[in-house]
């Protein structure tokens, strides 16, 4: 699936996801659950503003970004 990330360079010029782009759809990252190296990948584990958990991997030979992981988290409403 093709996607667009934007991400923030920190101080050691590591780019970190802040928003993913899904065709016109915008989630912001709430939250970076994990991260982890392979040979040729970085991978992020995140959760974006709508809840939902997203495996994002990064090559370091070509720049490009997949989406590897989604699942969709059910809101859960409490009924008295």
């Amino acid at each position: 699936m093709e996607i667009k990330v934007e991400c923030y360079a920190g101080y050691r010029g590591e780019e970190t996801p802040r928003r993913i782009w899904i065709g016109n759809r915008k989630i912001e990252v709430k939250d970076i659950q994990d991260r982890w190296l392979a040979p040729t990948h970085r991978y992020f584990k995140i959760q974006g503003d709508d809840n939902s958990v997203y495996i994002l991997r990064h090559s370091s030979e070509t720049w490009e970004w997949d989406m590897t992981f989604y699942k969709q988290m059910q809101n859960h409403s409490n009924v008295a």
